[in-house]
């Protein structure tokens, strides 16, 4: 494939203006609000940024598994390479609960969730669960699909299959929770792989481990991944492109390098500078963001970080939402450093 036709080639998913209001009892919350990124195949996109921003609203708002109080609108366009790729599909448009999301869901669009102990059921074997998912998409026939989930089992790197297959969840470590979850997800060969905090309460070791099956797997099935994370370390190993998420909002967006080493939005800035670095002066503490992400229930218009921002523009980021400015064709970033009050951007 030549250069010019990967730069044209369509993205699997589009999220346009993406929005998901909240109503709480003293006011509206906008917990996400106005998010716009695609993720194209083969690729890794990663979702940053601290808890509560908004990360795992969005990427459960691409299957329509948000709880039901949460309003969302926008439109996420899913073009399936096995269908006709020139469609677009809107899965908001589609009824959450019907059948043609439902053949979406696991089988073209997975999802590895945070906490694998919740995710799994208790009262069923690993297997059983995991043959739950192939039956539905892949074939009716039980002995085909026990075949196929032992297979998945045994390429995340799971030993003893036919014994763990018959065991529960709280039989497992975490780690080999994590690697079940990551056989379910996979066992149906989807397009798009969500990976929501997928190495979280695992020690380094293991974290390790699964991130190199990923990319193993990956490699193997040509899908792409939807990283939710909070730690810039897995971004930088992982990734092909990031998106900093703050307060609802994508505040800044580049490719991995170039987000890393030339970062632009103050916040992202921040972040970067609170990492611990190997070679680093010991004795010096690291920078830390001060304050903390506030509650998006009735704001007004202004910057989001203004509060805890050192960059801060008085009577500018205090009085209007920020504008999106492209620093160039693939770096975006949300900031009156780089544009006028306006919108217009800087010089």
């Amino acid at each position: 494939m030549t250069t010019q036709a990967i730069r044209t080639e369509q993205p699997l998913l589009s999220v346009k203006d993406l929005k998901i209001r909240i109503q709480m009892d003293n006011g509206e919350m906008k917990a996400v609000d106005g998010v716009d990124f695609e993720i194209k195949k083969g690729k890794t996109l990663g979702l940053v940024g601290e808890s509560g921003c908004g990360k795992s609203l969005t990427s459960r708002a691409l299957l329509g598994i948000n709880p039901k109080e949460c309003e969302t609108s926008g439109a996420v366009l899913y073009r399936s390479a096995t269908d006709q790729p020139s469609e677009q599909l809107n899965l908001l448009s589609l009824d959450p609960n019907g059948k043609q999301i439902r053949s979406i869901r696991g089988r073209k669009i997975s999802m590895i969730f945070q906490e694998p102990m919740t995710a799994f059921s208790p009262m069923y074997t690993i297997g059983n669960q995991i043959m739950e998912a192939i039956l539905i998409h892949r074939t009716k026939n039980k002995k085909e699909a026990k075949r196929i989930a032992l297979d998945m089992l045994g390429k995340v790197g799971i030993s003893d299959q036919e014994k763990r297959f018959d065991q529960y969840p709280h039989e497992f470590s975490g780690g080999m929770r994590q690697r079940a979850m990551i056989s379910m997800a996979l066992s149906c060969n989807p397009e798009l792989l969500i990976a929501d905090e997928p190495t979280t309460a695992l020690d380094v070791t293991i974290q390790a481990q699964v991130l190199e099956l990923m990319r193993s797997l990956q490699a193997d099935f040509g899908m792409a991944i939807l990283l939710v994370t909070h730690d810039l370390g897995i971004i930088a190993q992982m990734c092909d492109e990031v998106a900093v998420m703050y307060l609802g909002k994508i505040v800044e967006q580049a490719p991995v390098k170039e987000l890393f080493y030339n970062p632009k939005h103050p916040y992202t800035k921040g972040l970067l500078r609170s990492m611990p670095r190997l070679g680093g002066n010991k004795s010096k503490r690291l920078e830390s963001i001060e304050g903390s992400v506030p509650m998006p229930i009735n704001m007004p218009p202004m910057c989001g970080f203004y509060d805890r921002c050192k960059d801060r523009i008085e009577g500018v980021c205090n009085v209007r939402d920020v504008p999106k400015t492209q620093i160039s064709e693939d770096h975006s970033v949300r900031c009156f450093l780089y544009s006028d009050p306006h919108g217009g951007e800087s010089q």
